[in-house]
């Protein structure tokens, strides 16, 4: 997936936990519905190595 695809998967996603009260994911065709509360536990972690960094982005409740 390209820099800026993955981007607005992100922005897609933040928006839909802004506006509504759940997430949608279509996964092999099929599309499911996640209730997501008012309060979350967010954790954002950053791995930077010689040969590869990550983002890890974890939403829970």
């Amino acid at each position: 997936m390209g820099r800026e695809e993955t981007a607005k998967l992100l922005h897609r996603l933040a928006d839909s936990l802004a506006r509504h009260n759940e997430v949608e994911f279509t996964r092999n065709g099929k599309s499911f519905h996640i209730h997501v509360p008012n309060q979350v536990t967010v954790e954002v972690e950053l791995e930077v190595e010689s040969d590869e960094s990550s983002i890890e982005i974890e939403i829970s409740w």
